[in-house]
């Protein structure tokens, strides 16, 4: 397998060919108990959030009251049906994503944001911290356009703090969200099978102004 620079998406044209068949996950979340796919409860909404490596960004969401289910994947590229190894080489031009369940009654999505926001640096480009590649970037995919406009917003607001505290201009992606692909099994609530596995998790320590 050819590689790519990392710092740069790789074109549709460049990128590895689709797989037919979707990577198989467990049917329950194995924390929460609940469905790992769809379809879900009606009156649950979802977002697809990119913080840098998964593992840890998994669990910061699945500790979230309010949060029914999630699930790591790869989002944001163009190779239907990667496989981690594939993702890593960036030649999918996916992201490293968790897909959160929530109920809005129980967690709104301003909190849910500023919880995404304050546990990575959005600022860093095609990173988080060591972790260096295009499937590191920070990404919101938002799963209606009224969301979408939520999120633009948040994304203002915490710009605007950032700015104040000195630091440089938000890089993350911010799009409707397209396919979202389910990573291999292990992946999946890895850090409650591996309680000592890594977890790159690094805020600002700038705190996010709360929007409703």
């Amino acid at each position: 397998m050819s590689t790519v620079n990392k710092d740069t998406l790789v074109a549709r044209a460049a990128a590895l060919p689709d797989r037919a068949a979707a990577l198989q996950v467990s049917p329950r979340h194995l924390v929460l108990g609940a469905a790992m796919q769809p379809p879900f409860p009606a009156g649950l909404t979802q977002i697809t959030l990119g913080l840098g490596c998964f593992w840890g960004a998994e669990r910061l969401f699945w500790q979230l009251p309010g949060v029914y289910t999630t699930a790591v994947g790869y989002a944001g590229g163009f190779t239907a049906n990667p496989t981690y190894q594939e993702v890593c080489s960036g030649l999918t031009a996916h992201s490293e994503v968790v897909l959160v369940v929530f109920d809005p009654v129980q967690l709104s999505l301003a909190a849910l944001l500023q919880a995404f926001w304050q546990a990575h640096d959005p600022t860093q480009g095609m990173r988080q911290g060591n972790d260096r590649g295009t499937q590191y970037r920070s990404a919101i995919y938002a799963s209606t356009p009224g969301q979408l406009a939520q999120v633009l917003t948040s994304a203002q607001r915490y710009q605007a703090a950032l700015k104040q505290a000195g630091l440089g201009p938000i890089t993350t992606e911010i799009a409707l969200a397209g396919p979202f692909y389910y990573a291999e099994d292990y992946h999946q609530q890895y850090l409650a099978k591996n309680p000592g596995g890594y977890c790159g998790l690094r805020g600002t320590g700038v705190p996010c102004p709360y929007a409703s």
